[in-house]
């Protein structure tokens, strides 16, 4: 297994951190960025997945 990932949402700044999910979204801990359903966005601002780009922290 890869070290996790995470992922800035571009709009407003929001961190996606594959080892802790998105819980309150349905999303469980461990899921990785590509296994996060399309239709998924932003919990802050609504962006789209797209809207993302990796980052390291």
């Amino acid at each position: 297994m890869t070290d996790p990932k995470t992922w800035m949402c571009l709009i407003c700044g929001w961190i996606y951190d594959e080892a802790e999910g998105d819980i309150e979204h349905g999303i469980a801990p461990g899921t990785l960025w590509k296994d996060v359903p399309m239709n998924w966005t932003c919990p802050e601002c609504g962006a789209r997945k797209e809207d993302f780009e990796m980052v390291q922290i």
